[in-house]
């Protein structure tokens, strides 16, 4: 049966760019729609008047109990709780609550390739995408970066491959949401300042499985236990990756290559020297998307040409510059403490990184060997500071700075002559910055102010 909204009450919780984009969706298919925010306004004002032409009732300053208990359909942005009270209310009022993947997907004509993980979501979807419009394909990137899902379904056709960046809050209000290649990159304790346990954490991770049939493929990294026994349970055809374990039957490095191994036979893929990405980590993000192409019938040469040509993503793991000997990069998406560690391992030594923000969970005690091996101090910032003091003293020498300009600076000073500067925060932005972008941004700035020699 078509799932069809016409004539129906349905209330978005959220005007960030999913929820627009899920209100207009929603108009444009007859429904009478009420975008609710808690916010009482946004920066930018322009999608809503285009959503007030629609019809579209707006109500700012906070969501109103009846709004969502008096709707027949509640959907969900990404960044709205699925436990706040009003939400909870409806519920128990019999009103179903979906996310805005779960909504857009519905309408889909296209197949989904859903991306997940806690580290290397956006890189991975980003080149995913990329390679298989190298091969050819009808390509649509997005979800969680990009264009939400919902503004894909209007362009979406039954040969276009819709390649989405699935985050936990994302996948813990599916219900049919269906990907015919569901990739899981790795896992770790994150967001449990918004999910109750690492529990709940990893059982909405582990939702990208459930709607899979033996005909879907689930892509998993062979090199992380935890992705492996989230994947025990699918019914989907598994495909394994691996750097360090190196499955016999899977996606594997050898002899500088990244190759694919069936039935005793091993065909490359992709040179590794094609890679211009800072980190062996990322390593792992190429197999990934080189996996998802092998799957899908890309050619090895559009697959290189892609990585190739890919110099990495804005605020992950970014060359920023370098400033009498001493290199600045920016990893400001490693916003939890397991990104964190791989950013750090990703030097060998002279490491100043910049840590802290507004702690989400997680054991910051993990950064104490890595730091030891190889950093000369560690600037901590934002709300964690204490936090990280309190983590890390007796491994590495902590200053603390008020500032990220600050920070930078003491940075720079204790990097000389020839280190590294790494923002990787282990934190989120939200006590300093709006997002992480923004903090990214803000520190490649303070970067050029130096090299201006303000």
């Amino acid at each position: 049966m078509t799932f069809s909204v016409e004539g129906k009450r349905v209330t978005v919780a959220g005007a960030a760019r999913s929820g627009i984009a899920a209100a207009a969706l929603l108009a444009e298919r007859g429904a009478s729609v009420t975008l609710s925010e808690v916010r009482p306004s946004v920066p930018d004002a322009g999608p809503l008047e285009k959503l007030a032409a629609q019809g579209v009732t707006l109500e700012f300053g906070g969501h109103l109990a009846e709004t969502f208990a008096s709707a027949d359909l509640v959907v969900l942005s990404p960044g709205v709780p699925a436990d706040h009270p009003v939400v909870e209310g409806a519920r128990a009022r019999g009103v179903p609550v979906i996310g805005e993947v779960e909504l857009a997907s519905r309408w889909l004509r296209g197949r989904l390739i859903a991306i997940t993980g806690t580290k290397g979501k956006s890189t991975t979807t980003e080149l995913t995408g990329r390679m298989l419009e190298a091969a050819g394909f009808k390509v649509s990137v997005g979800g969680n970066i990009g264009a939400p899902l919902s503004a894909q379904v209007s362009s979406s056709t039954p040969d276009t491959l819709h390649v989405v960046e699935t985050s936990s809050f994302q996948l813990e209000q599916i219900d049919t949401f269906h990907p015919w290649i569901a990739v899981m990159l790795n896992f770790s304790p994150d967001h449990l300042d918004r999910h109750p346990s690492v529990e709940a954490y990893a059982a909405a991770k582990a939702r990208i499985f459930e709607n899979q049939q033996p005909d879907d493929w689930a892509v998993v990294n062979a090199d992380d236990p935890s992705v492996l026994a989230m994947a025990q349970r699918t019914r989907a055809t598994r495909r394994l990756f691996g750097r360090r374990s190196s499955p016999d039957e899977g996606t594997a490095v050898d002899g500088g290559w990244i190759v694919d191994r069936r039935d005793a036979r091993a065909a490359r893929l992709v040179p590794v020297e094609a890679i211009h990405l800072l980190g062996p980590h990322l390593v792992d993000d190429v197999m990934a998307a080189a996996t998802v192409g092998a799957i899908a019938g890309a050619a090895p040469a559009a697959m290189t040409a892609a990585v190739e040509s890919f110099g990495g993503l804005e605020h992950a793991m970014e060359l920023v510059a370098e400033i009498g000997g001493v290199r600045f990069v920016n990893d400001s998406k490693a916003t939890n403490v397991e990104a964190a560690q791989r950013s750090i391992e990703s030097f060998e030594s002279g490491l100043v990184p910049i840590i802290g923000g507004h702690f989400k969970g997680g054991d910051l005690r993990l950064l104490r060997a890595p730091l030891a091996a190889r950093a000369k101090a560690v600037v901590a910032i934002g709300e964690a500071r204490p936090l990280v003091k309190e983590a890390l003293s007796g491994a590495v020498a902590v200053h603390e700075a008020a500032s990220l300009e600050a920070a930078v600076r003491t940075a720079f000073e204790l990097a000389k002559p020839a280190g590294v500067v790494l923002l990787a925060p282990a934190c989120a932005s939200f006590d300093m910055f709006r997002d992480y972008a923004e903090r990214g941004r803000a520190f490649k700035g303070e970067v050029a102010r130096l090299a201006r020699g303000e």
